[in-house]
Formats: C-alpha cells, structure tokens, sequence
C-alpha cells in the first residue's frame, strides 16, 4: 500500500493507495474517526474496511484528514475534513477515469463526512458506515439520500447507543430504490475493537450481495 502526498485545501493530504489489479476496477474511499480524540487512517476499523475493498478488486484510498499525521491544515468542524474528503475522491478518479462507480466508507466521524460526501457527488453508489454517532451529529441533510448503504453499530457502545443510530437508519428518507440497511454486531464497542473480526463479516456480507449485482444501479439489498 503505497504513500501518497497530495494537495488538499489547505495544503497536502497524507494518505494510503492500492491501486486495483483490473483497468475498469471501480474506486473506494475511506474516512477517519474524529481528529480531535486520536482518529487517523491507522484506526483499526478504517484499516480493515481499506483492506476489504482492496480484496474486493477496488482501487482504494485512506488518508489522514487536515492536521493528522502529515497532513497539513487544522481541524474545522467538519466542514474542512468534508472539503479534504472531496478532494481525496477527485484524486481517486483522476488517476482512475474509466472507473464505473464509487464507494465510500467511514468510522464514526468519518461515517457522518461520508454521508456528507455522497449527497454531493452522485456517482457514489453504496456506503459502509461504522459506529455512526446520531447522537452527535445531525443527518438531516440525508434528505432524500441518494445511495443504498449499510450502518454497522456496536451493541455495546457507549459513545451512541446502537438504538439512537437505528432510529435515524429507520426515519432517513431514501430516493426510490434505495434502501439503509442497519445491523448491530453483538458486543462491539464503539470502533469494533472487540469484535472486529464480526465487523468486517458483516460489512463484507452486505458489500458481496451489492457486487453480486451485474449494474451498480440496479436491485439492491433488501
């Protein structure tokens, strides 16, 4: 998994790239657990969701959002790390045009700029979100969301009860077609370090039977 070095909005973006194997291969990325209370690319669960893809074909980038690790800039409330993960997607698509569709995954803080970013840009076509703090953050601008995705949460979690998290899964509007699947993993906390082998089972599970499909636009998950 090779270092990259790239211009971000306030300067470079320090982050982690594996190109996939096929010319066609479509492109994911993935996003950090909050700045501030020691998120980074090297967060377990955003690594394992890196590999995930990786062994899935895609090409795929994790990096440091500004002010982590070598990234310049400082941490702005989540605006800023929305502008930094819309650029690391145009970087991904520059060097991969031919790309069919997009996905995107995040952890936590993450999870909340992901969904950000897939309001924005239509050709991200399903999510994987993990320990997605509803009680933190507002999603209401999920209005209508554009994208089928699942929301992993931990049974045990203690930063947002699983329960919060489902409720807003259950209120989001979706565009028709789509569909936000929600799965709890037993006795995880909050970023899956307990079990970690059960979330990427079950984010694996749920990436397999969107694959399975020939078009990215067509059924979906149920």
């Amino acid at each position: 998994m090779p270092e990259v070095i790239f211009t971000g909005p306030e300067g470079r973006l320090e982050g982690r790239y594996h190109k996939g194997k096929e010319p066609g291969a479509p492109v994911a990325l993935v996003l950090h657990p909050h700045p501030l209370f020691g998120g980074s690319m090297n967060n377990r669960a955003t690594y394992e969701l890196y590999q995930l893809f990786v062994r899935k074909g895609f090409s795929v980038l994790r990096f440091n959002f500004r002010g982590v690790g070598r990234s310049q800039g400082e941490y702005e409330q989540g605006q800023g790390e929305l502008a930094d993960a819309a650029t690391a997607l145009d970087y991904l698509q520059q060097m991969h045009p031919s790309s069919p569709f997009s996905w995107v995954a995040g952890v936590s803080f993450g999870s909340w700029i992901a969904m950000q970013l897939l309001m924005r840009r239509p050709e991200i076509v399903g999510f994987i979100a993990g320990g997605t703090p509803a009680n933190l953050y507002d999603f209401t601008f999920l209005a209508p969301c554009p994208s089928s995705g699942v929301i992993l949460h931990g049974e045990a979690d203690k930063i947002c009860a699983p329960e919060e998290t489902k409720l807003m899964a259950e209120r989001t509007r979706t565009q028709k077609g789509r569909k936000i699947a929600f799965q709890v993993v037993p006795e995880a906390d909050h970023f899956f370090e307990t079990r970690m082998d059960e979330f990427v089972e079950a984010a694996e599970t749920y990436l397999d039977a969107r694959l399975d499909y020939p078009k990215p636009e067509g059924p979906y998950l149920e």
